[in-house]
């Protein structure tokens, strides 16, 4: 691991500050706050349809989170699809259960491996979230620990907070003024461990990333698949401001997300300082363009302009040549400009170093300019939509353009596939929280950490298949982090076979019949048990074993033998073996004196083919060998 990434940012010398936050889905029987099962459903099952329209809230002290109140910037009707297997409840109709004691354990189990001061109490808080994914307009979360630690290359880092949540409702459309939302994700529970900032590299953090998520799949009680782990990443530069990028749902994406998310707060401090060069100011006065535009050849002017739309512009003082500076791969000041204008509704902005495009011709310009008394050094930007919503479009760009003559403005931004990221809100603060009076705390006494069961972690399950069954280090791997661990362990143990057979059974052979189209769903553990007793027999080669779990697959009520024999792999014994060598030889015989011991190979591949997996590959490669010397010594 080095200071330096591919940006070639020297990332001791930026003063990088990072942590991360693991969102991950627990694998309980029902959601945190009522019965319903924790399955996801299909839209088109939905027996249920309303909707509901979500405003912000003061907290108890009388003050409003900055982060919910921007969500007010547009007026958005969130429409919700019920299920017959989810409850009022979900719909805010009914108060919510007590804690699902289920999931607490899973929760302190986590906060034990994590070496965590866990609480006395477990107390639910509500945190405002009023843009559409809980019904109630708030997302109830309870703490359950702090200062732990874990491991790393790099050193210690801790680990700040464990809070056991409520999962969010899941986004099934987006119609523009309304979303469209399934509830049956919403209530699942999950953990969200926040670690210190104590990440030091883009290589660091995918590291400690890597750690927590062993750790959890090492319960054996988190959900797996796409969507049920989610990382949040924290990242700040000296200078610059503390900046959380959400969404992070792919491991190796995380040191990108980091990478590129330091590097754009470097190019934004760069760009401050040019414009603190310049004198440089950002205009508070929105200037009517429209009549320019009337006859205007672009298309989206010409859209906006026939729902009676308008055409906004205002000066930004000595920005000309700044707000095209690439801050991101592909994005640029002028896109983060262009971010906020959206979040009040609209599709983007136009700006001047983008310009003559878009159907906007150099006399459009000359007359935008002239209207804004703009100079050779001064940028502009404009807003084409209806009224009332390009003047709340262009005033959001002018307070971010205002926020570059500052620095780097503190914010949560959505995660894109490349690695870059877009703004959401801005951070939220300590507004947001206040008690939740609906769920009575729990109490967590010395007994029931007692009882905990703590699970054998993936890193020490593969030190011991290592030393145990003789794996090397990456079948050991897979075999500690897969389900059928302990299926393996039994296998091992009850037919005497080499591990590494087994595991190829389990895992890779599994593996390699799905992607040829195998209904690898159908087989069963006796399925995979029944053929390793065939090979410990020495009725099945091990060369076999595909075919025969193919045909279970296809035929599950079959027996394993009978499976065997109807693709023509009963086994055959060491005579029939040694007759086909010999023939074989026989035949090869000038390639045998040609290459001598190297003609074991081809003749493997000929005689295997021969055989059809019915003989042990092991048998095969010795009777060869014997042959060969037989004919050469002849």
């Amino acid at each position: 691991m080095t200071d330096r990434e591919e940006s070639g940012l020297d990332y001791r010398a930026i003063g990088l500050v990072s942590g991360i936050e693991i969102h991950q889905q627990l694998d309980s029987a029902s959601k945190l706050f009522c019965g319903c099962p924790t399955v996801l459903r299909e839209v088109g099952d939905s027996n249920l349809e309303f909707f509901r329209y979500l405003r912000p809230s003061r907290s108890e002290l009388g003050e409003i989170d900055r982060a919910a109140l921007e969500e007010t910037l547009v007026s958005r009707k969130f429409i919700y699809k019920s299920y017959d297997t989810t409850c009022l409840v979900e719909a805010d109709e009914e108060p919510p259960s007590v804690l699902n004691p289920e999931a607490v354990e899973i929760a302190l189990i986590i906060a034990r491996l994590l070496h965590m001061q866990i609480v006395d109490e477990v107390h639910t808080m509500r945190k405002t979230v009023i843009d559409g994914s809980n019904t109630s307009g708030f997302q109830r979360t309870a703490y359950v620990g702090s200062h732990g630690h874990v491991e790393t290359s790099q050193g210690e880092v801790g680990i700040d907070i464990l809070c056991l949540e409520e999962e969010a409702a899941r986004i099934i459309d987006d119609r523009d003024d309304e979303l469209v939302f399934s509830l049956d994700r919403l209530g699942i529970p999950l953990v969200e461990i926040g670690t210190a900032p104590d990440i030091v590299s883009p290589a660091h953090a995918r590291e400690v990333a890597q750690i927590l998520g062993m750790m959890l799949r090492s319960t054996g009680r988190v959900k797996r698949g796409l969507g049920t782990i989610r990382q949040d990443v924290n990242v700040s530069v000296a200078g610059g401001a503390r900046v959380e990028v959400k969404g992070v749902q792919a491991l190796n994406l995380i040191d990108r997300i980091v990478e590129l998310e330091a590097l754009r707060q470097v190019n934004l401090l760069k760009i401050r300082d040019q414009l603190k060069e310049r004198g440089a100011q950002a205009s508070d006065e929105p200037v009517d363009v429209t009549d320019i535009f009337r006859k205007s050849a672009s298309r989206v002017i010409q859209g906006a302009l026939k729902k009676e739309g308008v055409v906004l512009a205002a000066r930004l003082r000595g920005f000309a040549g700044l707000i095209g500076q690439e801050v991101q791969p592909g994005r640029r000041l002028g896109t983060e400009l262009s971010d906020r204008a959206r979040r009040a509704g609209v599709g983007g902005i136009f700006h001047s170093d983008e310009l003559p495009a878009y159907g906007i011709t150099d006399e459009d310009l000359a007359l935008v300019r002239d209207r804004l008394h703009a100079s050779d050094e001064d940028g502009f930007i404009m807003v084409a939509a209806p009224g009332d919503r390009a003047s709340k479009a262009l005033l959001a760009a002018l307070e971010r353009a205002r926020e570059a003559l500052v620095g780097v403005p503190e914010e949560t931004r959505r995660a894109l596939p490349d690695g870059a990221s877009e703004y959401m809100r801005p951070l939220p603060g300590s507004a947001r929280m206040y008690p939740e009076t609906d769920v009575p705390p729990v109490l967590v006494t010395g007994e029931m950490l007692e009882r905990l069961k703590l699970p054998e972690l993936f890193t020490d399950r593969a030190a011991r298949f290592q030393e145990e069954h003789g794996l090397n280090p990456e079948l050991a791997r897979v075999m500690a982090a897969s389900p059928n661990f302990q299926l393996f362990e039994e296998l091992v143990k009850r037919y005497d076979l080499p591990a590494a057979v087994v595991v190829r059974t389990l895992e890779t052979t599994p593996q390699e019949l799905a992607h040829d189209g195998v209904p690898v769903g159908n087989l069963t553990d006796d399925h995979f048990s029944a053929c390793l007793a065939l090979l410990s027999q020495g009725k099945l080669a091990k060369e076999g074993i595909p075919e025969v779990l193919k045909v279970l697959a296809a035929s599950p009520e079959m027996e394993a033998a009978a499976a065997a024999e109807q693709a023509g792999l009963a086994g055959v014994d060491r005579s029939q073996v040694e007759t086909v060598v010999k023939s074989i030889v026989a035949q090869k015989e000038k390639l045998v004196r040609d290459r001598q011991e190297r003609a074991i190979g081809p003749l493997m591949g000929l005689v295997m083919k021969e055989l059809r997996g019915r003989a042990d590959g092991a048998l095969v490669s010795e009777t060869l060998r014997r042959e060969i010397q037989k004919l050469l010594q002849g």
